[in-house]
C-alpha cells in the first residue's frame, strides 16, 4: 500500500518537503493543496506533487499524513478546518512552523484524541520564496525539531521520521516549552534586535543635520541583514511567543544596564573582559553547522574600479548556472582596489564560485 501525503502550503518548505518525500519513497502518493492557484499549478507542473485538490477537504480525506507548510497563525486555522473533516483514524498530522507551544496547545484542544499530532519545525530557509524554489536537499544537515507531547506513541514519532528521511536532516525531539526558549534566544530575539537597531538609527538620521544613513552603510548593513525579513511573519511569531520574549526583553535591559555602568565608570578592565567574553563565545561556535538563522557565505574578491568589472564577475558566474543571493561593493576609491563581496545561498555554490572566480580574481573567504 502506497504512503497516501496530503502537503498543505507549497511554498519553498511544503514544496522541498514533498521533493524530500518523493526521493526517499517511491511508494508515497503526494497531495497538494494551496490557496494560491498558480502555485498549486506551478508544483503540479513542476512535479513538486503526484496530484492537486481543489479543496483543503478534499485533498486530506484519505491522507495518512498531512503537512502543514503554513505561517503559524494560518497553521492554526487550518487545525480548526481538520478538526471539522472525517480524517483516517490513524492518520498523523504536522507542521513546520517556527513557535511550537501554541500550535501543540491548539491541535491538542480542538483535534480527536484519535488523530496524532507532532509539532515540526525544520530550521532551514533560502532568501528565494515559492515553490519553484523547492530543493530537496534544502534541509539537508539542518536541525528538524520535533515536538511530541507525552501522548503520542513512539510508533508515530518513528513514522514521521521515517517519511522525512530523505531530508537528509538531523532530528531532534524537544518539548513545545523548550524550543519556543530556545529559537527565541537565538533566532527570534536577534530579529527584535536588528530591527529595534534599525529603527533606532533611522530615528536618529530624522534628528541630525547629517545624513545617518550614508555612513550607516558597511557593517551596519550587514549585521542588520535579519532586519529585511518579512514584517506578516515576525508579527505573527512574536505574538505566539510572547511570553518568551517578553523575559528576554526584560533580561536584556539589565544586560544593558551591566555594560552601561561600565562606561560610566570608566572601568576599563570591566570593558574588556566584557568584549572577550563576547568574543570567546562567538568564535568558538560552529562555523559550518546550520543554525535557526540561515547563514549567509561570503565570497570577496579584490576588483579594479573599472568599467564592466562587476558585469565580467557575474557572467562568469552566469555561465556556470551559479545563484548568487546578493552583491555589493564594500569599498572602492579611484585607482586603488575595490572589494566585492558576493553572498550565496550555500557553501557549495560559494566553493564553486571561488573555484571559477579565482583564475581571474584574487578571491577569499572570511568564516570568522
Amino acid at each position: 500500500m502506497s504512503k497516501q501525503v496530503a502537503v498543505i502550503g507549497l511554498g519553498l518548505i511544503g514544496g522541498s518537503i514533498a521533493l524530500a518525500i518523493k526521493n526517499q519513497h517511491e511508494d508515497a502518493r503526494i497531495t497538494g493543496f494551496d490557496v494560491n492557484q498558480n502555485q498549486l499549478q506551478l508544483a503540479k507542473a513542476l512535479r513538486v506533487v503526484d496530484e492537486t485538490a481543489s479543496s483543503l477537504e478534499e485533498a486530506v480525506q484519505s491522507a495518512d499524513f498531512i503537512m502543514i507548510a503554513a505561517p503559524v497563525v494560518q497553521t492554526e486555522h487550518i487545525l480548526a478546518q481538520l478538526s471539522e473533516y472525517s480524517l483516517k483514524s490513524n492518520v498523523i498530522i504536522s507542521d513546520v512552523g517556527s513557535t511550537k507551544h501554541s500550535i501543540v496547545k491548539h491541535a491538542k484542544s480542538i483535534l480527536d484524541p484519535s488523530i496524532t499530532f507532532i509539532g515540526g519545525h525544520p530550521m532551514a530557509g533560502s532568501h528565494k520564496t515559492g515553490v519553484s524554489a523547492a530543493k530537496s536537499h534544502l534541509f539537508e544537515n539542518a536541525f528538524y525539531i520535533l515536538t511530541p507531547d507525552q501522548n503520542v506513541a513512539e510508533k508515530d514519532l518513528n513514522k514521521l521520521m521515517d517519511l522525512l528521511r530523505g531530508t537528509k536532516a538531523t532530528f531532534v525531539e524537544l518539548e513545545a516549552e523548550e524550543h519556543d526558549y530556545l529559537v527565541g534566544l537565538i533566532s527570534h530575539f536577534p530579529h527584535i534586535l536588528a530591527a529595534s537597531l534599525v529603527n533606532f538609527v533611522s530615528e536618529s538620521n530624522n534628528n541630525q543635520r547629517f545624513n545617518v544613513a550614508r555612513f550607516a552603510a558597511g557593517g551596519f548593513r550587514d549585521i542588520t541583514r535579519i532586519a529585511s525579513a518579512s514584517p506578516v511573519m515576525w508579527r505573527d511569531i512574536l505574538l505566539r511567543n510572547k511570553e518568551v520574549l517578553l523575559q528576554m526583553t526584560d533580561d536584556l535591559k539589565l544586560e544593558l544596564d551591566r555594560i552601561r555602568n561600565y562606561i560610566e565608570q570608566e572601568d576599563g578592565d570591566k570593558i574588556f573582559d566584557y568584549f572577550t567574553d563576547a568574543k570567546d563565545f562567538r568564535d568558538g561556535l560552529p562555523v559550518r553547522s546550520r543554525g535557526a538563522i540561515p547563514a549567509f557565505y561570503d565570497l570577496f574578491l579584490d576588483v579594479q574600479d573599472q568599467p564592466g568589472v562587476i558585469a565580467a564577475v557575474t557572467q562568469k558566474l552566469a555561465g556556470e548556472e551559479i545563484s548568487i543571493t546578493n552583491i555589493r561593493i564594500i569599498e572602492t576609491r579611484e585607482d586603488i582596489m575595490g572589494v566585492l563581496r558576493i553572498s550565496f545561498r550555500s557553501e557549495l555554490d560559494r566553493d564553486n564560485a571561488k573555484a571559477v572566480l579565482e583564475r581571474d580574481f584574487d578571491t577569499y573567504v572570511d568564516d570568522k
